[in-house]
């Protein structure tokens, strides 16, 4: 059989999520379980997958699927107890008094808070806690869902200490023949240093516009105008933003490596960029706020928004106690992933669950729930319940009571749609590589010397499959390498391939079927991920092109092009939101440019 006609075959999994949860808008605990049948007849079928490899495959599957449940229940519990105790009224009003700008708002919280959560923990743990606080200061859950999607991407390569980079890439390229005949001399750890390096250059010039990207979403989808103009009008702050961010990020990563890029570079960013918006700088002349709930379309309301309805009355809890319990978690998290000797305690064989080659298949699988960033949110709502006394009234039985229920709606998803990667990973044979190599070979065998500007999509992709950067990055890092190595760019080319796979891998994580029912289900909102998905490809599109065209501008090297074809990838981006304006939003957008 053909790579051509195998790469249809790989194709197809994919092609069933897309239509029938994106096209279709079937809710994803309807179409994952479909999507699962038929990865798993495409693996025993024409993959000749052995069946034991694919039920150990469907069993690692759901623990990882249950892990990511812990997760979720414990970003829901915080929540929830934090609403209780009333913390949320002050939360909810610190943000007003520093900007009741809805705008700014999210950038503060999911661009600059999100990044620094995405640095310390990874693995979808910012959209688990900023979309449901988002919510509790009165976002709609669909909006506060879709911001949290489109600020996983610049941060992500570094996230959780820089995982994606260390192990994704380290893992898919080390020790490989080919690659160390490449680099020569060249130690290897220097070589994954410098792709680490170059992947933080490329995310800063392309995520630099990603807070801009993010609140013309915001307004385009759920202002008053359904216009982009809305959330463009507040350029000045939003680029302000991005470069507070991007410029440490790439610092960090040129002097120190990638384990700390976007931990450092989002907590130099809030120091920046929250005094100066105290002190009103950048700030639009106009406040941008969400119309009053009634005219809210039902399907952006979640169960969450509940919180919003609360009273407006000045909360008795002070600002610092009331945020105690997310500066109990931010300081877990650094102290968990930095600390080795706490890292190896929780980690532990003995606070491990395995199951070693299962079925006798060569898959295992584990859990390691101390270490899991669900631990860490029930520890800091376990804290919340004396720092915020809430030993009366039963509330705190409710918060947890709560919480089970909105985890258990989200349950009949993920338990099909992580088994159903994890097939469609695992379905190598002695004769055939796995789907997604498959159809990687099939997309370069048609592309030829412009795979650098599909190297990025391959990412995506795999992100998209497997719910990770990190196991994107392992996945496909090697088969990038040889890809470049096979059109003659050379251990440097090679390099930057390797980094375009990890920025795609990166902005991947925006469309990922995981990511979108975790965050969904922590404001309560299900049976809309295929709508979530439609709006992130709209960003993620930007990510996967302008990455695309600035990396074929890399790699041909000096002044070239390339450039100008980023430059107008870019443009053609900005152009599409200027003249997208929705029915209300016929204003022009260049006199406010000029103010």
């Amino acid at each position: 059989m053909s790579v051509g006609l195998l790469s249809l075959f790989a194709l197809t999994p994919i092609a069933t999520v897309f239509i029938f949860l994106v096209i279709l808008k079937w809710p994803a605990k309807k179409a994952m379980p479909l999507a699962y049948i038929i990865t798993v007849l495409m693996a025993l079928i024409i993959w000749g997958t052995p069946s034991n490899k694919v039920w150990a495959a469907s069993v690692h599957g759901l623990v990882t699927a249950l892990n990511m449940l812990f997760i979720v229940f414990g970003a829901i519990l915080l929540l929830n107890t934090l609403k209780e105790s009333g913390a949320i009224q002050a939360i909810r009003k610190g943000f007003t008094d520093i900007s009741p700008d809805r705008r700014i708002q999210a950038i503060l919280i999911a661009w600059l808070f999100g990044a620094f959560i995405e640095g310390s923990a990874g693995f979808g743990t910012p959209a688990a806690i900023a979309a449901p606080l988002l919510v509790a200061i009165g976002f709609p859950a669909m909006a506060a869902v879709l911001v949290a999607l489109i600020i996983q991407s610049t941060p992500v390569s570094f996230g959780a200490v820089g995982t994606p980079i260390l192990v994704g890439v380290n893992s898919g390229l080390d020790g490989q023949e080919n690659v160390l005949a490449a680099i020569g001399s060249t130690p290897f750890s220097e070589y994954l240093f410098q792709i680490g390096v170059k992947v933080a250059m490329i995310h800063g010039l392309v995520g630099v516009l990603i807070p801009l990207i993010m609140v013309g979403m915001l307004t385009r989808f759920f202002g008053a105008s359904r216009s982009f103009t809305e959330g463009l009008k507040v350029w000045k702050f939003a680029l302000f933003a991005g470069v507070a961010f991007t410029v440490p990020y790439y610092l960090v990563a040129l002097l120190f490596g990638p384990e700390f890029p976007s931990l450092l570079g989002a907590l130099i960013g809030l120091l920046i960029v929250v005094p100066a918006t105290k002190a009103k700088l950048f700030m639009p002349k106009e406040t941008f706020d969400f119309e009053e709930r009634s005219k809210w379309e039902s399907q952006w309301i979640g169960k969450l928004n509940e919180v919003s309805q609360q009273s407006t009355e000045t909360p008795a809890m002070s600002l610092l106690r009331a945020w105690a319990p997310y500066i109990i978690v931010a300081g877990l998290l650094v102290i968990t992933r930095t600390v080795d000797t706490v890292q190896a305690a929780l980690r532990h064989e003995y606070v491990t669950l395995s199951i070693t080659d299962i079925f006798g298949s060569g898959i295992s699988t584990s859990s390691q729930p101390l270490y899991l960033p669900g631990f860490i949110f029930i520890v800091a709502s376990l804290a919340t319940y004396f720092i915020h006394n809430m030993s009366k009234n039963g509330h705190y039985i409710r918060a947890w009571s709560d919480s089970l229920k909105t985890t258990f709606s989200a349950a009949a998803a993920l338990i099909f749609a992580v088994p159903m990667v994890q097939v469609f990973l695992n379905s190598a044979t002695d004769e055939l590589a796995s789907m997604p190599l498959v159809l990687a070979e099939g997309v370069s065998n048609m592309v030829g010397g412009l795979w650098p500007m599909f190297a990025p999509a391959i990412g995506a992709l795999g992100a998209f499959i497997a719910g990770s950067n990190t196991v994107s990055n392992m996945m496909f890092s090697l088969f990038q390498f040889g890809t470049a190595e096979s059109i003659g760019l050379g251990a440097t080319g090679a390099g930057i391939v390797v980094a375009l796979q990890a920025v795609g891998g990166a902005a991947g994580n925006m469309i990922c079927v995981h990511n979108v029912v975790a965050a969904s289900a922590t404001v309560g909102l299900v049976g809309r991920e295929g709508d979530l998905i439609r709006q992130a490809l709209i960003p993620m599109t930007y990510y996967i092109l302008a990455t695309g065209g600035l990396g074929m501008a890399l790699i041909t090297g000096g002044a070239n092009p390339w450039y100008l074809a980023w430059l107008v990838i870019i443009g053609l981006f900005l152009a599409f939101m200027l003249t997208n304006k929705g029915a209300a939003g016929e204003q022009n957008i260049s006199h406010s440019l000029q103010k």
